[in-house]
């Protein structure tokens, strides 16, 4: 066997996107740190740093597949990024994998909360914590709408009208016109859904 061909398996998979995925999926352990640091970082919110490890650097999947993997998880009830932690998890590794991912992400956060819900409760009304605690919140805001804008690269690419307009759809009547979030999803996932489904359909006639 030649020296070319013997590692050729393991080469990344280049992605229409420009990004390359790992062809070989990452162990439990390496899932468990990945979420880990992901927690241990996402100060003001994990979805910056999850995405910005799974996709930009393990690679473990493409810009397109975290969208809807994240959509997936979005429509499931708990939040966001526990759900996201256990698909993703679950679907390299199974449920062990899940079960990695899963800790990864909870534990770390879950005993520095503990030791600093004990110093809070003591020096909780001290004016400088307060301070500190409203910058923190406008920078997590701030982190929240750079991923959002980061997640839309794909679609912006494709000039996707069909997605666009579903996305400002979903927005408008839940952001501007108030209208419940399980109504406006009762319709906008069917809708999506078919939508996307009859434009595949058609690509591929």
């Amino acid at each position: 066997m030649s020296e070319d061909s013997a590692p050729a398996a393991q080469q990344p998979v280049q992605e229409p996107d420009g990004l390359a995925t790992s062809a070989v999926p990452p162990g439990l352990l390496a899932l468990f740190l990945a979420f880990a640091r992901m927690s241990l970082a996402g100060f003001g919110g994990v979805l910056v740093f999850a995405r910005q490890a799974i996709v930009e650097q393990h690679r473990w999947m493409t810009a397109d597949e975290f969208n809807e993997t994240f959509a997936l998880c979005h429509f499931l009830p708990g939040p966001n990024i526990v759900n996201l932690s256990m698909v993703f998890g679950a679907r390299l590794r199974g449920i062990a994998g899940g079960i990695a991912a899963f800790a990864g992400l909870l534990l770390p956060p879950t005993l520095i909360m503990t030791v600093l819900a004990i110093i809070y409760a003591r020096f909780g009304d001290v004016d400088v914590l307060r301070r500190s605690l409203a910058g923190i919140s406008c920078a997590a805001v701030g982190l929240l709408i750079a991923v959002v804008f980061r997640m839309m690269t794909p679609l912006l690419k494709r000039l996707d009208a069909v997605a666009l307009i579903l996305m400002l759809g979903v927005f408008l009547a839940i952001g501007v016109l108030r209208l419940p979030l399980q109504a406006v999803l009762l319709v906008a996932i069917p809708v999506s859904v078919g939508a996307i489904f009859l434009m595949r359909r058609k690509v591929a006639a």
